[in-house]
């Protein structure tokens, strides 16, 4: 019997190639090569011989690129990205580690190539903008690399000369510059020069938060924002937590919602300020903490959380308490969330936290408050059945009412709500009756579109 010709060796694979030896694949090469193959063939035979070599390659593809004025329609843009990505990929992956500041200043002309680009590539789907916002974190390591002294003179004149495009790049690569980096640009960009306003302005903030300088992230703010709530919460968390709480209280004031003044001819009432956003409070607890005035800050994160009923806001509160206390702590978080004004986010709280006994005592003492279209009722009745049978009965009560009364009528989903209704009923020593009358009040309601049991 003949012997099955083997098919591993036939695979193209790495080590199948490799096994053709060189000879062979440089011929297969020069045979098959095109246009792009052979660009980067010829790149990569320079970069064996040193980084001037490839530098001189990717200069020349860079130069004939910015130079061409030819349109690209929506056929030829992927060879043109897959051509950019390749120069990108021999800047960062072969020519940097050669030589880190040759491969900086070529990757800032391959950035520059974007506003002709974007001239004469049809690209409606944006692909050629990804490409570029996509290569902001090998801009900001090679910045990194070659340090402040190469790097911020080749950004700042770029921002300065071509901000509406370097802006962006700048802005969402500052995070992974070195603060050095960050602190010598902030400074090129700042210092002796106006206020930055617009888009120079969110860059010398975003490098700013990098540098670790408050007063220059402050500066970048303009002053009508300053007095806009939410802002001024920010500005004064960030002075807070580098203690400077004198200015943080200054901050958090000036931006208090005054009343307007009532009509001079006395006809029109003063309208009420608008409330205070939350964040506007959680920054005033930092700035008391950061004034020493701990009791008053400790009250005024209870308020907060009887306003948010946020997790977090409870487990800081929690972490500072010593044993036994935190037990009282929690009993007063789950009795505000049990009276919360809004009966489905208390309920929403305790049935996450979780706190079921206290949330099955809610749905009893607030029955009337359940809103059934709430899609979470289904789920935390199935949590509550086993030891809270009548708290869960009216949570798929509810449910199913509030199905019917959507218009759907006596679907399966309500059918099956009608059986869970059932065991629950059982299971909480229900009499047989009452959950017979919600049955036939339920389709009295699908029938008519009256309002039926409750």
């Amino acid at each position: 019997m003949a012997r099955r010709p083997s098919t591993a060796r036939k695979t193209l694979s790495e080590a199948n190639l490799a096994a053709l030896g060189g000879d062979r694949l440089a011929a297969l090469l020069i045979e098959v090569a095109n246009g792009d193959l052979k660009r980067r063939l010829r790149m990569e035979l320079a970069a064996e011989v040193g980084a001037p070599d490839l530098a001189l390659e990717l200069d020349k593809r860079l130069t004939t690129l910015a130079a061409s004025r030819a349109r690209v329609s929506w056929r030829k843009r992927p060879e043109l990205i897959a051509d950019l990505q390749m120069l990108r990929r021999m800047i960062v992956g072969r020519l940097a580690p050669m030589d880190a500041k040759l491969a900086f200043d070529r990757l800032a002309a391959w950035f520059d190539l974007y506003p002709s680009l974007t001239a004469r590539v049809k690209d409606p789907k944006g692909e050629l903008t990804l490409v570029f916002d996509g290569a902001t974190a090998d801009l900001a390591s090679l910045a990194s690399a070659v340090g402040p002294d190469v790097a911020a003179p080749v950004l700042t004149e770029a921002l300065s000369a071509r901000l509406s495009e370097w802006a962006s790049w700048v802005g969402r690569g500052a995070a992974a510059l070195s603060p050095a980096v960050a602190k010598r640009l902030l400074a090129d960009l700042t210092r002796g020069r106006p206020r930055p306003t617009g888009r120079l302005a969110l860059v010398v903030r975003k490098l700013a938060d990098r540098a670790g300088d408050i007063d220059a992230w402050v500066l970048a703010i303009p002053d009508d924002d300053r007095r806009k709530p939410d802002v001024a919460a920010g500005i004064a968390r960030r002075l807070a937590e580098a203690g400077r709480a004198e200015e943080a209280r200054a901050a958090l004031e000036a931006s208090r919602t005054e009343s307007p003044p009532a009509s001079r001819w006395g006809r029109a009432r003063a309208v009420e300020p608008a409330p205070l956003p939350e964040s506007w409070h959680a920054a005033e607890i930092a700035v008391l903490e950061a004034e020493g005035k701990t009791a008053r800050a400790e009250e005024a994160r209870w308020t907060l959380f009887g306003r948010t009923l946020s997790d977090d806001t409870l487990r800081t509160l929690l972490a500072g308490l010593p044993d036994f206390e935190d037990v009282i702590a929690l009993d007063r978080a789950f009795a505000l969330a049990g009276a919360h004004v809004d009966p489905m986010k208390g309920l929403a709280f305790l049935m996450t936290w979780p706190a079921h006994r206290e949330a099955a005592a809610m749905i009893l003492a607030r029955r009337e408050e359940i809103r059934g279209s709430f899609d979470d009722l289904p789920l935390w009745a199935a949590r509550l059945a086993g030891r809270y049978p009548d708290a869960a009965l009216l949570l798929v009560r509810a449910r199913a009412e509030a199905l019917v009364r959507l218009g759907d009528g006596m679907t399966d989903e309500v059918e099956g709500l009608i059986g869970e209704a059932e065991t629950h009923a059982v299971a909480a020593g229900e009499d047989s009756e009452i959950h017979a009358a919600f049955i036939k009040g339920l389709r009295s309601l699908a029938a008519t579109k009256r309002p039926g049991w409750r």
